[in-house]
């Protein structure tokens, strides 16, 4: 697949008003779409602390997905599985913790400090 978008710049002067018409050309092959969809898709799942909520409250995943959750509150945070799964140790601003899921499940979780906020992980 090749994509092509022509784009040429122009300056105009129409009764004492200038006019820019603009374009461009550009090139892609689907050798080099391909590289950047693949890009696009090698981030790793962010859980943002803020606020005393985890965001987004649900993330789902692909079994091998490591997710990483960042401290953006004042004050420290941890991230602690309710089955025993995953524990993270206290986390400061703009800590980080991560934890890659090799299986399949529901797995909730909730800050031990403060008990109220909670989220999950679906693992498909």
């Amino acid at each position: 697949m090749m994509i092509m978008i022509v784009m040429k710049k122009r300056v105009y002067l129409a009764g004492g008003a200038v006019v820019l018409a603009a374009a461009t050309v550009f090139w892609a092959t689907s050798s080099s779409v391909s590289v950047n969809a693949q890009q696009q898709t090698a981030t790793t799942p962010e859980v943002k602390i803020d606020n005393f909520s985890f965001g987004p409250a649900t993330l789902t995943v692909a079994a091998g997905t490591t997710v990483t959750w960042t401290n953006r509150d004042d004050i420290p945070h941890n991230v602690v599985s309710t089955a025993d799964v995953f524990k993270s140790k206290v986390v400061d601003t703009d800590e980080k913790f991560s934890y890659t899921f090799t299986k399949p499940g529901t797995f909730p979780y909730f800050c031990s400090i403060h008990p109220k906020m909670t989220g999950k992980v679906v693992v498909q």
